[in-house]
């Protein structure tokens, strides 16, 4: 995502870095880590780490461990989008024993996967071990069914789950920051039982493209040309030939499109900043002239603000749904839908 505009506003925070023995490194056998940068059939594996990378994962791991400690209760946002990718449980028959959920939003996905397919056995992981530790402490102040949750300090991109050993896969918002997301896929799709279902949200093509306008106008104006401020993020078009990539049956596709409506610019990257989603190229700019960061935010106002002073931001999420077999029941099946408009004002 893209970097700070108001870089001197950050907080300092403090992190412990012990790692408590309640909550074990590796929780399952690790299996055998999937990277396409060199194969291109997906039949070939390898253990060391995938040559694809564009993406700074330790950056990425500190990023999550601050938004642990600045992530809002009551993100309509974020809550918005999980409902949307768990509600497609309500149309399989088929029952889930054991689920992992993984990355991205944790928390909001395990509150809207409560009372839904019949889940036994959650498996929460994550590369910040602060998020999985404020994800079990939420845990033990709610009102919480009798179901087992484990936690696991892991990495999407080598995924430590044994074979064959969960019936439901999910990641809400969380697999775009992987440096080789059909590799990532595989690996979901080999961590599956048979008939097992595959759910993923991540942020699509179209997301900020306000701010990636106003920011890209700015830096002309000043500085004479641009730098990577955002990650690439899939189009619509590439989703569901990822997943046929992966080797999923009956792949579906839903474009959702919320705009959310701030204050200010500021209020927007704070929220980013919250979400754990802010830039991490390898490549970035690691500075932002302050004349440039005031030059965006002016030029974000006077191009897109609405008549009540707020500014508008787009963001757009792809969800994904695949299985292994195509013997998953169902009474509904959506391949692509388009759906825009969702408002909330979220200071």
């Amino acid at each position: 995502m893209r970097r700070f505009l108001f870089s001197q506003t950050s907080c300092s925070l403090l992190r412990r870095q012990r790692r408590p023995k309640d909550i074990p490194h590796r929780w399952f056998i690790s299996s055998t880590s999937f990277s396409t940068a060199e194969y291109e059939d997906g039949d070939a594996f390898q253990s060391s780490p995938s040559k694809v990378k564009i993406f700074d994962r330790h950056l990425k791991r500190t990023q999550r461990d601050r938004a642990a400690w600045l992530l809002r209760p009551n993100d309509s946002f974020v809550h918005a989008v999980a409902e949307n990718l768990v509600d497609r449980l309500e149309d399989c028959k088929k029952t889930f024993p054991t689920a992992l959920c993984f990355g991205g939003s944790l928390q909001a996905a395990r509150q809207m996967l409560r009372g839904r397919g019949a889940i036994q056995k959650f498996i929460m992981m994550d590369t910040s071990y602060d998020m999985l530790k404020l994800c079990k402490s939420s845990q033990r102040d709610s009102d919480n069914e009798n179901i087992e949750t484990s936690y696991v300090v892991g990495d999407e991109e080598f995924l430590p789950i044994k074979e064959s050993s969960v019936d439901l896969v999910i990641s809400c918002l969380g697999l775009h920051w992987t440096n080789d997301l059909p590799g990532a896929m595989i690996q979901c799709k080999l961590a599956l039982k048979p008939d097992g279902l595959f759910l993923a949200a991540i942020l699509g093509g179209e997301t900020l493209k306000e701010l990636r306008i106003a920011c890209t106008v700015a830096q002309m104006e000043r500085e004479g040309g641009i730098s990577p401020r955002v990650s690439p993020l899939a189009q619509v078009r590439d989703a569901g030939n990822l997943l046929t990539r992966a080797g999923f049956a009956l792949p579906g596709v839903d474009v959702d499109e919320y705009v959310v409506r701030y204050n200010s610019a500021l209020d927007l990257i704070e929220h980013l900043r919250a979400m754990g989603e802010t830039n991490a190229l390898l490549q970035r700019t690691n500075i932002l002239k302050r004349e440039t960061a005031l030059a965006t935010a002016a030029i974000y106002d006077s191009m897109f603000a609405a008549e009540d002073g707020t500014i508008p931001a787009t963001f757009q999420s792809t969800l994904k749904e695949g299985n292994i077999h195509d013997r998953v029941e169902r009474t509904s099946f959506s391949t692509e839908v388009q759906k825009e408009g969702f408002c909330h004002n979220i200071i």
